[in-house]
């Protein structure tokens, strides 16, 4: 199944920098009518200013009912919504964390998009068609060794498109799950470590790559979004062999660490 871009509506949240802005960018494009969704509105009133027809919003998606209202005023100046980035994303809490990184994350990585299901996916049910994208990431498949409330929740996100795909995929909406590893955005930058750990497993990606690969999923209704492909392999070898899989990824770590 796919969904036609043009003249339709699209909602992307975390849309104010990174993949969010790169992703509002390339749908617009597409002929889209584009709701720069963010928590920082005046990011979000940046982007929509460079789009044609374009609507800036600050919402904190982790509020059920900013989230609905949001859908509702989307729905009321731009027409129903066709296409949801649902690509709000923090990186949040080194090591094991502490329990305000764990709440924010599951916060965002979690409950955020299931908000986003429960307030559009009916509609979309309703009229037959429709897209959800969650944009999680590689370490939601393998694991980021930085932080675990980053890749734990990131795991959630995945099982989080897994489940909307079983359940609503046959009903005309497609669902897709984005899993990228290293993109070039404000978040990666702010996180040395981070960026050491993505760099050694594969290039750093431009957004606007990454915005190219959703678009080419939307359109052929493809589920999981690698935009490096090199995770397949990676995913396989880990169910292939997880103790071999985990010793890897410790000396990856030592590594790491020692550079």
């Amino acid at each position: 199944m796919s969904v036609r871009l043009a003249g339709n509506v699209a909602v992307v949240t975390g849309g104010g920098s990174g993949i969010g802005a790169a992703l509002a960018a390339r749908l617009s494009r597409e002929g889209a009518r584009v709701a720069v969704v963010d928590l920082d509105a005046g990011n979000a009133e940046a982007v929509a200013r460079t789009l044609p027809e374009a609507l800036a919003l600050g919402v904190d998606v982790t509020d059920p009912v900013a989230v609905t209202e949001m859908v509702d005023r989307v729905g009321a100046e731009l027409g129903p919504i066709g296409v949801y980035c649902s690509n709000a994303g923090i990186g949040s809490g080194a090591g094991l964390g502490d329990e305000v990184d764990w709440a924010r994350s599951w916060a965002v990585h979690g409950m955020a998009h299931v908000h986003a299901a429960r307030a559009v996916l009916p509609p979309m049910v309703e009229r037959g068609a429709g897209a959800f994208v969650i944009t999680a990431s590689a370490a939601g498949l393998l694991a980021m060794m930085q932080s675990a409330p980053y890749t734990v929740t990131k795991h959630a996100s995945v099982a989080i498109a897994e489940w909307l795909s079983i359940t609503y995929g046959g009903s005309g909406v497609s669902v897709h799950c984005l899993c990228p590893q290293g993109v070039r955005t404000p978040m990666v930058a702010a996180n040395a470590l981070g960026e050491a750990e993505v760099a050694a497993s594969g290039d750093i990606l431009e957004p606007s790559k990454v915005a190219d690969d959703v678009v080419a999923a939307i359109a052929s209704g493809v589920f999981l979004i690698l935009p490096h492909p090199e995770v397949h392999d990676y995913e396989v070898g880990k169910v292939a062999d997880r103790d071999r899989w985990l010793a890897v990824m410790r000396k990856l770590r030592a590594r790491i660490a020692a550079s």
